[in-house]
């Protein structure tokens, strides 16, 4: 471990009691001190969520809280607690270092760069010896010398349920590829990453393939993969060949990215994480990878009621956007890789019932973001791939001017036409008819298993069609999150409300199969309003990446109800009168439609 000095010899004295906002005139750094008492805390001006700027909080009439320009989060500087989202995230603090001089400095205490622990002086390549070949979305194939490497293969089927679906047409051979590999890494769960189709035709040919993933919180369920601890070079392939993975900052439970590193030549996969390795990465790489493209969440498009009229989605959405777009092309600015080259974002929501998606949530271009780092950072070779393309990294690294890229046949078809609609979500819509769905216990039973409860939040659920119009015989509940009760009508006592609406095959498989939420959620499969408009972070953080890794123990509940069932048939007691207490879960009510 060590530290660095970040602001230095800012005068005591001219720091007013509250918070000043204060940027290092070397490097254009913002940071921020608070003052009460004589007493000095200090951060950088960096939202933990997703990066943005704060600025003073106008709402805030005791000055100690702090609004994020991106997503308006704010942050209670006194304490470095971020109170919206309510129970969140802590900020980290920086140490405040007082001079002789009636100065101080802002001093960050940082970890050894992990990959310097045991450098390896780069060797020259020979033409064809490391090749990068972009397939799909975040799919590359790396030959690294005698070694196939492959990262997050999906390469057929949606991700997200039904919400996502491949924008570019993997090469013919993609799965033969994948086949052929030496090893996969797979970065995180998310079904864009963690591909069930895919990975189910892998294991009918290559069961034996091994798979690494990030030792994190809630690790990918794969059987065959490898856990691996951050930050260390654990996996030599072979004599040139090594890798470390390192997880992200904001969702250390989820996100992680890679380092590989081939004869001293490093190539950088940073995937999706926001801030990888609380944001210390290595500069002047030879190849780094990112995502770009923004639109990977239901919010803002989901939304309705108060301000989430049409035009105010249009307009944050184009915001959003452009910010992603700025803060991506500084990132690649200041790293300096030799090579930059965004991918992990082609994506699109294909089924004819997510058009409103589709033409709402409008991406960031792969074009657009190259021709910014360009224009900054002249010095960086930018690859905007497509499907099949190669990248000879000998030839890149030899000279700019020389071809390194080889560009797939011409005629080759790069987007998708069609996605085989009906084969998945007929598969979604299987569960509509699962016997679990006849008992409207299984209410209590799927909630009881999930866990959340002492939070003061009320959510009603309720069933729809592909139109988010409600089913007359589907399911319509209230679940009230304080004591994990299902009352008949919302509680007296002041609380907030979150209504919910799932297109019912998409909800009944996720609650069937003990999924996360995010296939409803990011998968666009929801619609949502909320009273006061305020995010909960700790109930969507539960139900996207807490839930339980073993899912409900249906055969038990069926068990419990058939018992019931047999002990209350004298009495004329119909299935659909089943009680709670009955079934060893919280007695409790709820109401159905």
């Amino acid at each position: 471990a060590g530290s660095i000095s970040l602001l230095q010899l800012v005068a005591v004295f001219s720091l007013k009691d509250g918070i000043n906002f204060k940027k290092s005139p070397d490097d254009g750094k913002c940071y921020i001190i608070y003052k009460e008492n004589g007493e000095l805390k200090a951060c950088k001006n960096q939202c933990k969520h997703q990066g943005g700027l704060f600025i003073k909080d106008i709402e805030d009439l005791d000055g100690r809280t702090v609004r994020c320009t991106k997503h308006y989060w704010k942050l209670n500087v006194s304490t470095m607690q971020y109170v919206n989202p309510p129970d969140s995230f802590t900020q980290d603090e920086l140490d405040v270092v007082m001079t002789d001089e009636g100065g101080l400095q802002l001093v960050e205490v940082i970890v050894w760069d992990p990959w310097l622990a045991d450098p390896q002086d780069p060797q020259e390549l020979q033409e064809g010896e490391v090749t990068v070949t972009y397939l799909t979305h975040a799919c590359m194939e790396l030959q690294l010398g005698g070694k196939k490497m492959i990262f997050d293969p999906w390469l057929t089927g949606p991700a997200f349920a039904r919400g996502w679906w491949l924008l570019h047409e993997p090469p013919a051979d993609s799965m033969e590829r994948l086949c052929m590999a030496d090893l996969i890494y797979i970065s995180h769960m998310h079904s864009d990453h963690l591909s069930y189709p895919t990975l189910k035709s892998l294991s009918a040919t290559r069961p034996d393939v091994p798979i690494y993933v990030g030792d994190t919180s809630r690790p990918e369920p794969l059987s065959k993969g490898s856990l691996m601890p951050f930050s260390c070079y654990l996996r030599q392939i072979d004599e040139h060949l090594r890798f470390m993975i390192l997880k992200d900052e904001v969702h250390p439970e989820l996100d992680t990215c890679i380092i590989v590193e081939y004869k001293g030549h490093m190539i950088l996969n940073t995937v999706d994480c926001t801030r990888p390795n609380y944001g210390r990465l290595p500069h002047n790489v030879d190849l780094m990878m990112s995502d770009f493209a923004g639109g990977a969440s239901g919010f803002p498009m989901t939304f309705s009621g108060g301000k989430y009229t049409e035009s105010w989605k249009a307009d944050f959405i184009k915001n959003e956007r452009k910010k992603l777009m700025n803060y991506k092309a500084q990132l690649v600015k200041s790293l300096q890789p030799k090579i930059y080259c965004p991918f992990a974002g082609y994506f699109v929501e294909a089924h004819p019932s997510d058009r409103y998606i589709k033409e709402t949530n409008t991406k960031n271009k792969a074009e657009e973001l190259n021709a910014l780092i360009k224009k900054s950072a002249p010095g960086i070779t930018t690859w905007t791939p497509k499907p099949g393309a190669v990248l000879d990294l000998a030839l890149a690294l030899m000279s700019p001017s020389r071809k390194a890229i080889t560009d797939p046949p011409s005629g080759t078809n790069i987007y998708k036409d069609s996605w085989d609609f009906d084969l998945y979500v007929d598969e979604l819509n299987r569960a509509i008819t699962a016997e679990i769905f006849k008992h409207k216990s299984w209410i209590q039973f799927y909630y009881i298993w999930a866990g959340f409860k002492n939070y003061n939040l009320v959510v009603r659920v309720i069933e729809t069609d592909e139109d988010f119009i409600p089913i007359d015989n589907g399911y319509n509940y209230l679940v009230d999150f304080m004591d994990l009760s299902f009352p008949t009508q919302r509680p007296t006592r002041e609380h907030p409300y979150e209504e919910i609406k799932n297109r019912i095959g998409v909800m009944r498989h996720v609650v069937k199969n003990g999924l996360l939420w995010d296939d409803l959620y990011i998968g666009f499969q929801n619609r949502l309003s909320r009273e006061p408009d305020v995010y909960h972070h700790r109930f969507w953080n539960h139900f996207q990446t807490e839930l339980p890794v073993a899912g409900p123990d249906w055969d038990l509940f069926l068990q419990q109800v058939s018992s019931y069932q047999r002990s209350a048939e004298p009495q004329g007691i119909q299935t659909e009168s089943v009680s709670a207490s009955t079934l060893s879960l919280k007695k409790a009510d709820c109401t159905v439609s």
